[in-house]
């Protein structure tokens, strides 16, 4: 049986980033990315990348990495969730180092687990695994994360064989900045170009989807890690705001309330946690797992972030109030990698359930 329990590293893991996040980080920060759009918080990123060296959890000790694994990089990702924190980890840290390891390229992955650069995967970011196109013509390709301020572009291109992919230099092709509902995690049209060939074929396929199949696994991780600080930090204010007199949390329709989303965002951490660990031992559920956990783990992150809105009363409703960044990244998110309606249909087939 998966064991889904967090080791002594992974708990130690978590405090660090978690402290690298409460350093750098503060509401006020990160709501001035909507008055001065940036790719990233820098300061967040060069710790968590140069301090932690987070950004080598995937990669082999030998590629320059840290050799850890997707269960690690789903502690990171619980975090970033947590803080909604701007940074590319899930873009470059996740799906595009996942490309590149699948293809054992050796001459990038080593600047992209040091953090010394970043890179993305050039798909709309609705892509999923087994649902996704290779890139035809010239028209721009959009939306695409994780592209603005990228120094590397994975373009999988349509070729008469299938697919071709290229590794393309950000600054030899057009990226253009997109409005986002979430701007802490910016969307961008980017122009297709040719570069470097990294693989045809099938080899090239199968690299795209494995950094699909890792994107959608673990962004379920920041998805529990979002719910679970929002179900936190409501149930904080509830017992602290006083109405008639008495905490709002002693009312028995808001105690209803946060008990029944505690226990969606307990269910949720476990679907998560199932879709890394499948995802670490190449488990032969891993399509499953992951299918599960963004059917799941989207709708739950959304009506956590609802809640705390609603619950926070009027300082919910409020600008100043960082209420709005979790619904923000929550609704994105919903929509990332595939909506939970269209895993659903996925995971019809895989259990067999035909309609």
């Amino acid at each position: 049986m998966t064991n889904l329990l967090y080791t002594d590293i992974e708990d130690a893991l978590r405090e660090s980033v978690r402290g690298a996040m409460e350093r750098h980080l503060d509401p006020h920060s990160t709501t001035g990315i909507y008055d001065e759009p940036k790719p990233w918080e820098a300061k967040a990123w060069q710790s968590l990348t140069e301090e932690l060296g987070v950004a080598g959890l995937l990669v082999p000790e030998d590629r320059g990495g840290v050799g850890a694994g997707p269960r690690e990089a789903a502690v990171v990702l619980e975090e970033i969730g947590r803080a909604v924190a701007p940074v590319p980890y899930l873009t470059s840290s996740v799906i595009a180092t996942q490309v590149l390891l699948e293809l054992g390229e050796s001459e990038h992955i080593a600047a992209l687990a040091a953090g010394e650069a970043t890179a993305a995967l050039v798909l709309p970011w609705s892509a999923r695994p087994g649902h996704w196109s290779p890139v035809q013509g010239t028209e721009p390709v959009k939306p695409v994360a994780g592209a603005m301020g990228a120094d590397l572009l994975l373009i999988p291109v349509a070729e008469a064989g299938g697919v071709q992919l290229h590794l393309v230099k950000a600054a030899e092709t057009t990226v253009e900045s997109l409005v986002s509902f979430d701007m802490t995690r910016p969307l961008a049209a980017v122009t297709p170009a040719s570069g470097e060939v990294l693989a045809t074929g099938d080899d090239a396929h199968r690299a795209v989807e494995a950094g699909l199949q890792a994107g959608a696994a673990l962004l379920a991780s920041e998805q529990y890690g979002l719910a679970r600080s929002c179900l936190e930090t409501t149930v904080d204010y509830v017992k602290n705001r006083i109405q008639f007199a008495r905490p709002i949390g002693s009312f028995q329709a808001i105690k209803h309330r946060l008990a029944d989303l505690y226990l969606e965002v307990t269910q949720a951490g476990a679907a998560a946690r199932y879709a890394a660990a499948t995802l670490a031992d190449d488990d032969a559920d891993k399509a499953v797992a992951i299918s599960v956990a963004q059917t799941y783990c989207s709708d739950v992150a959304v009506h956590a972030a609802e809640e705390a809105v609603q619950l926070h009363g009027g300082n919910g409703m409020t600008w100043e109030y960082p209420v709005h960044l979790y619904l923000k990244r929550a609704k994105s998110s919903q929509l990332a990698l595939g909506t939970p309606e269209k895993h659903r249909q996925d995971l019809g087939p895989l259990v067999n359930i035909t309609t």
